[in-house]
């Protein structure tokens, strides 16, 4: 088959129109407790595996330049869709007009628009003019996969159980927000670890001195948005107060760490958020434990983030001199103490991110409705918490199994045997072959390591 031929059925495929069946405002008992048929049981599995494992898979290969991009990614396409009719077409259960099934719609326009531009970037034309827009159009469509599915797939899980409808709405934002943003706090900190150590370098900033301003734009939303009118409840003031205790601490995080300097501050702010949550008080015992071992986690994950910080801070090069020789995605190690140290450090860098991961599962599995059905189901507080770390320990080694993939696929591989035909890649420009050996040979500087907190810049 020709390159246009396939290029052409895959665009059919992606505009092909699709019609479902219209969901009830209202149902009968018969249809909301009717069981899930098996077309239904389908759908959910299909389209977990699609955005949950191949898309962002997909993405890696696209980001590293691999010949796996277009086949992944088409295959993605073609099975979502699948999954797409199937979740129109099947019987038993009855659901309500929500959010997912909206987003599912909302969802075709990256899809299409993702096909179609690979399909485009397939032809190689307009090279100096179109393309290269195109080449970043795709890129951030890409990029937003992993994130859209995330969403669509937590609103499926809503939906399956009938969970925040009317007043348990507001709780629900509050918890599936909040928790979702420690999952990315914990996403991103395993990113910087294991592959994004030159990108700092680049930056010229601290970590922290992005925490904290993420910190304090968060507070800022969240001392104006847990108050909705009326008297004040106990909730209303200490979720208030999280909110100012965010931007307070984030002012001052933000000015510690100007000039490239590290600061515990970050830190230290989800050390108290933890010891707030871990002493809030509910409505019912299990939830009043489940809320605890979130606080208990949160402290420790702000801990372990406080002691890499002031012990375990990892030294740098300077930007413009060698790429990375010593991040865990370095295949070459090293010999002698030096080497056996940064082994442990690197080793034990891994809680803070883990354990913000287990404690966003943790709150997202803490709403009241969840709660009461682990409760009426005669479940007890170890049970349950087990269960969500086993959970966070499985979502975290697909974090990093992509981020490794990320580091040994495609123009990152140490033999580069994916580069070596590159006529249908979508890059601009080829990647030379020393570029990919600094990411996995350890070649030591001849300058002095530059430490980040070590500037010479002058204080404000």
């Amino acid at each position: 088959m020709s390159r246009h031929t396939y290029s052409l059925l895959l665009l059919l495929l992606v505009f092909t129109p699709v019609h479902g069946h219209k969901h009830h405002t209202e149902l009968t008992e018969e249809e909301a407790t009717a069981p899930i048929d098996s077309i239904l049981w389908i759908h959910i599995f299909l389209q977990a595996t699609v955005w949950g494992i191949l898309f962002p898979i997909g993405m890696v290969f696209g980001l590293t330049r691999s010949r796996w991009h277009v086949p992944l990614q088409t295959a993605g396409i073609v099975l979502t869709l699948g999954g797409y009719i199937l979740g129109h077409a099947h019987g038993g259960r009855g659901f309500l007009p929500s959010a997912h099934g909206m987003f599912a719609n909302i969802l075709l326009l990256p899809i299409a628009a993702q096909g179609a531009l690979g399909v485009y970037l397939k032809l190689h034309i307009h090279e100096r003019t179109w393309r290269p827009w195109a080449v970043r159009a795709h890129g951030v469509v890409g990029k937003s996969y992993p994130v859209l599915g995330w969403v669509q797939m937590l609103f499926g899980a809503i939906v399956f159980r009938g969970y925040c409808r009317g007043e348990e709405l507001g709780q629900c934002l509050a918890h599936y927000i909040m928790g979702g943003g420690f999952i990315a706090y914990g996403a991103i900190l395993a990113i910087l670890l294991l592959v994004g150590e030159m990108w700092i370098r680049r930056s010229g900033r601290s970590p922290d001195w992005w925490d904290s301003w993420v910190i304090l734009a968060w507070g800022i939303v969240n001392t104006f948005t847990e108050h909705h009118g009326g008297a004040w409840s106990v909730k209303d003031m200490q979720h208030t107060i999280l909110g100012i205790l965010w931007w307070c601490g984030g002012i001052l995080g933000v000015y510690l760490s100007r000039n490239n300097q590290r600061t515990v501050v970050p830190s230290t702010i989800i050390i108290l958020t933890g010891y707030a949550m871990s002493d809030h008080a509910q409505a019912l015992m299990l939830s009043t434990k489940v809320h605890a071992i979130f606080g208990y986690t949160l402290m420790l994950a702000g801990l372990t983030r406080l002691l890499e910080v002031c012990f375990i801070v990892p030294s740098y090069p300077p930007a413009d001199g060698v790429e990375d020789d010593r991040s865990d995605h370095t295949l070459a190690d090293g010999s002698g103490a030096d080497s056996a140290a940064a082994s442990k450090g690197r080793a034990f860098r891994h809680l803070p991110p883990f354990l913000l991961v287990a404690a966003g599962l943790l709150f997202m599995s803490a709403t009241d409705e969840q709660l009461q059905f682990v409760h009426s189901g005669g479940m007890d507080h170890v049970t349950y918490i087990l269960i969500m770390f086993s959970i966070a320990f499985l979502l975290y080694t697909h974090i990093v199994f992509l981020i490794t993939l990320y580091a040994t696929s495609g123009r990152n591989s140490p033999d580069g045997t994916s580069m070596k035909n590159s006529s249908g890649a979508i890059e601009l420009t080829p990647t030379s072959t020393a570029s990919r050996r600094a990411w996995y040979t350890r070649v030591r500087s001849e300058e002095p390591a530059h430490v980040i907190g070590n500037d010479d810049g002058d204080e404000d």
